[in-house]
């Protein structure tokens, strides 16, 4: 049976409304973390200039690849490609070059090493002032933005006691040490936001 995210459902028209801009001028884009495909395939068919390439752990690649299957009958979506497996805590990544890499509600999930192992990579993946796309619940200042999201936070540390909201500070000096200045932090529905960095 096909998967199904119903936040996915939720969230996909005002994350587009917000990246779209942004990725005008850009051709080839890695999804880190495609989970069930749904964002991908909106974002696709509304970004036909876009490459768009998604990735996940192993588990998850069968479910992407029929979200593709089927908007890809009769030549559709020709911009979106098979997901490529990719665990962020593997040594070595695809080899593959993009300009705009985008990311949805996976950086809590990650132990910290492997957001730092993410950041680290992805920066040998993008071209010059290619953009880092991260949509997500995050801190600031060590506090949460809502109570819900505080909620939340117990319940992912009930499941992995590693998992966590990250902090926007930790990430900006992580993103910084590896060449990447934030240039947009936009506030999302459902208390998340949208980081944009540049490299």
């Amino acid at each position: 049976m096909k998967p199904y995210s119903e936040s996915c459902e939720e969230n996909k028209d005002v994350i587009l409304k917000i990246i779209q801009p942004l990725l005008l001028e850009k051709k080839s884009l890695l999804e880190i973390g495609s989970g069930t495909g749904q964002h991908a395939i909106h974002f696709a068919q509304a970004m036909p200039h876009i490459q768009w390439h998604t990735s996940d752990r192993y588990e998850a690649l069968a479910g992407i690849q029929m979200w593709i299957n089927e908007y890809q009958v009769n030549g559709k979506l020709r911009n979106l490609h098979s997901p490529i497996l990719l665990d962020v805590a593997q040594k070595h990544w695809p080899e593959l070059i993009v300009d705009a890499i985008f990311t949805a509600n996976t950086l809590h999930i990650m132990h910290w090493d492997e957001v730092q192992n993410l950041f680290e990579n992805i920066s040998e993946l993008l071209t010059d002032d290619g953009i880092l796309l991260i949509y997500g619940p995050f801190n600031y200042h060590g506090q949460y933005t809502s109570d819900s999201n505080a909620r939340f936070d117990v319940w992912l540390k009930s499941r992995d006691p590693e998992s966590s909201i990250r902090d926007f500070s930790a990430l900006t000096v992580l993103a910084e040490s590896n060449g990447f200045k934030l240039f947009a932090d936009y506030e999302m529905p459902a208390n998340n936001r949208l980081l944009c960095w540049k490299k």
